[in-house]
């Protein structure tokens, strides 16, 4: 069972996801808004994503394109001025105060399976996970995740203070 320091949760739940209202000036500089820092995460993440997929890995690729989705979606929550935590990149997109493509979630849903299976033997019935991962699903997964990074990028782009 897993434990968080408020008692037991299901794995890949998304925690919390609320407004932070107006930070003070005094917590600016220490992280109020990490927005661009997130993203820039998120698209290196993209960039490990290719390269384990041209070397091979496959399963990386997948979760590396995962976290790079799901950093990305964080960044949002960010420069919106909202906390996100948990690794659910569908959830993390249906609650942004903004209208995502039904078929971007479903996309979304994809780049989930990838957070635990990819990295632990337990996560597939026998077989280790490079074993279960090839060509096709690297490739998918780095498509959808440039798709919601790109979406990310959009409406980050629109934001005053650049996000």
């Amino acid at each position: 069972m897993l434990m968080n320091r408020r008692g037991a949760n299901p794995p890949l739940r998304v925690l919390s996801c609320r407004s932070t209202g107006p930070m003070p000036q005094a917590t600016a500089r220490q992280g109020m808004n990490r927005s661009q820092d997130w993203f820039a995460q998120a698209r290196r993440d993209l960039e490990q994503a290719q390269d384990s997929r041209a070397a091979g890995r496959h399963e990386w690729a997948c979760f590396a394109a995962q976290q790079a989705a799901e950093k990305a979606v964080k960044a949002l929550h960010l420069a919106l001025g909202q906390e996100a935590w948990g690794h659910v990149i569908s959830t993390l997109l249906e609650e942004l105060p903004l209208t995502v493509p039904p078929a971007l979630i479903d996309k979304a849903r994809v780049l989930d399976n990838f957070y635990i299976a990819t990295r632990y033997a337990n996560g597939h019935p026998a077989g280790a996970p490079y074993e279960h991962y090839g060509s096709i699903q690297s490739e998918q997964a780095i498509a959808y995740a440039s798709e919601i990074l790109d979406l990310v990028r959009a409406e980050m782009a629109t934001r005053p203070s650049g996000g």
